[in-house]
């Protein structure tokens, strides 16, 4: 019994000792090192991700914070009965792995917009509203208005809880497969100053020929006749 046991010993004081040995060979400490590297590095990029998905970095530039954030402020998107609120990163940056790396590196050409001073006045960034406003427009829809799904979906619209007027729009909208971002522009945000022939005229509308800006009266009768085609039998 006692030379079962002394065996036992033995065999597992070599065990141990082949495995210090093997953790110190050169190929094994690179390993170990590169594996602790890349934990350190997918760290580092993930604090660095979610930081710049911050409202408070949204705004850390005065054109943010002097324009779009002070239209936002006044928005039911901002303040509401339920305290729930849908931020920058919320409305403008996609949750999913894939199209949050491709739409912050598109976002390295408004770091350089910055850095060249385009809209670092407010007469410089309304100038250019209706073509900011498009480009995002025109990238909600794209996505199917992804972000505003991530809180609002068609498929779970109670109708009968929306007044009559939404309950139809939603319905038809839904029938002729628009999004969201087809008839709630300036939800959150100004609209820019595209003459679209209703109410008082502007004093300085932006030209729909101008590269893109679209004309708001095609856009609106073109979704119309989207929607009266759906809805027939």
């Amino acid at each position: 019994m006692a030379d079962n046991n002394k065996t036992s010993s033995t065999a597992q004081g070599g065990l141990v000792a082949r495995l210090w040995k093997w953790l110190w060979l050169p190929g094994t400490l690179m390993l170990i090192g590169a594996f602790g590297a890349g934990i350190v590095f997918w760290g580092g990029f993930n604090t660095a991700m979610e930081y710049t998905n911050r409202e408070e970095f949204c705004i850390s530039c005065h054109e943010m914070k002097e324009n779009v954030f002070v239209e936002y402020r006044n928005t039911i998107h901002y303040q509401n009965r339920t305290g729930v609120r849908a931020t920058c990163p919320d409305c403008h940056v996609p949750k999913e792995w894939g199209p949050k790396i491709y739409r912050k590196i598109q976002a390295s050409n408004e770091v350089l917009h910055k850095i060249l001073g385009s809209i670092d006045t407010p007469e410089k960034f309304n100038a250019k509203r209706a073509v900011l406003a498009q480009h995002e427009w025109d990238r909600m829809k794209r996505t199917d208005s992804r972000e505003c799904r991530n809180c609002h979906n068609f498929t779970y619209m109670d109708y009968a809880e929306q007044n009559s007027r939404a309950a139809t729009r939603h319905q038809v909208a839904f029938t002729a497969g628009q999004t969201c971002i087809d008839c709630h522009k300036g939800i959150a945000h100004t609209l820019p100053e595209v003459e679209q022939h209703i109410g008082a005229p502007k004093e300085a509308p932006a030209d729909p020929s101008t590269p893109g800006v679209i004309n708001p009266n095609e856009a609106a009768m073109a979704a119309t006749s989207a929607a009266s085609a759906a809805s027939r039998p």
